[in-house]
């Protein structure tokens, strides 16, 4: 039995969020009743068929870049980095991979373009979909983080909603900052001291340095009266993880960590006791720094994890 890839990718064209590739192997002859190009499928069936997919699938890898490596490079040499992750965690390994559009150069494994193969050759369309749902998928957590943007729905898309909301609160940390018009919106340091929003723009940065290593963003700034705020609240797997985000610049004396002394620790602890009361079905939690410094270049954003057992 010869064992084929499927290749596609979904974001090389939004104004923010990653660009995401699945590599795909069916088993050989197999046909799953309603996969086809993900553009024409709903939402819903997307989520229905990606399921089956990943179920039935030999086997299933998803390569991501997200937006800083775009701007760095380019959005083509994203996407072939994406394809490349994807391809080469396959196991096992294909005979030879289909991708849509143009084959990948400098590839071990063998492989060709396929133009329109999202609507001509099955396993590409499946890779089509598993791209596309894991990418929504993310751009619907980061709508949690993001709500001003409304991620949920456009996807990072440059449609009309999304190019106002751009306009009226300026670019955000997933913005494409490379790309037209974003560019024309990036906020300065000295814009977001002069409004006070350093501290918001820091939880923003850490929800999206979570999002990187695999959280879901669950909720942020969760208000847990009599004992103040938790910045933000994740989950990976089973794990719920609560995340105190210290930010500081040049201008503030000290690393920020050291803000957190044990009166704060104790009413965090306290906090998360009035979120686990009002959610019975946690099981395990811990909790989480997050340090964001503003420096020379880019900020630099440090996770501590489970820092009350530590």
């Amino acid at each position: 039995m010869s064992l084929i890839a499927g290749v596609d990718e979904a974001g090389r064209g939004p104004l923010a969020g990653p660009v995401v590739a699945a590599a795909v192997i069916l088993p050989e002859r197999l046909k799953i009743k309603g996969v086809r190009d993900s553009k024409l499928l709903s939402e819903n069936r997307r989520e229905e068929l990606y399921e089956e997919i990943v179920r039935r699938a030999v086997s299933l890898e998803t390569g991501i870049v997200h937006e800083d490596e775009i701007d760095r490079t380019d959005i083509l040499a994203a996407t072939r980095t994406a394809m490349r992750m994807a391809l080469g965690k396959l196991n096992p390994r294909p005979d030879e991979a289909l991708i849509d559009g143009y084959g990948l150069p400098d590839q071990a494994i063998r492989n060709r373009g396929i133009v329109m193969g999202d609507k001509k050759v099955h396993v590409i369309s499946a890779a089509s979909i598993v791209a596309k749902v894991t990418r929504d998928r993310m751009m619907r957590t980061y709508d949690t983080a993001f709500p001003e943007y409304n991620f949920g729905k456009h996807k990072g898309y440059g449609t009309e909603e999304h190019l106002d909301r751009l306009k009226r609160h300026g670019a955000c940390p997933i913005h494409r900052k490379s790309f037209h018009p974003v560019k024309q919106f990036v906020p300065t340091l000295t814009y977001l001291r002069k409004n006070r929003i350093l501290g918001q723009w820091g939880e923003k940065l850490a929800a999206r340095e979570l999002v990187h290593r695999g959280y879901e963003i669950v909720e942020m700034n969760y208000i847990a009266a009599p004992f103040g705020e938790i910045d933000i609240i994740a989950r990976r797997d089973r794990t719920l993880v609560f995340v105190e985000v210290k930010t500081a610049s040049q201008k503030t004396f000290g690393p920020p960590q050291i803000r957190l002394d044990g009166k704060k620790l104790r009413k965090l602890d306290s906090a998360f006791e009035v979120y686990l009361g009002r959610h019975e079905d946690v099981s395990d939690c811990r909790f989480d720094l997050i340090t964001v410094f503003y420096g020379k270049g880019q900020p630099a954003v440090r996770h501590f994890e489970d820092c009350l057992n530590s």
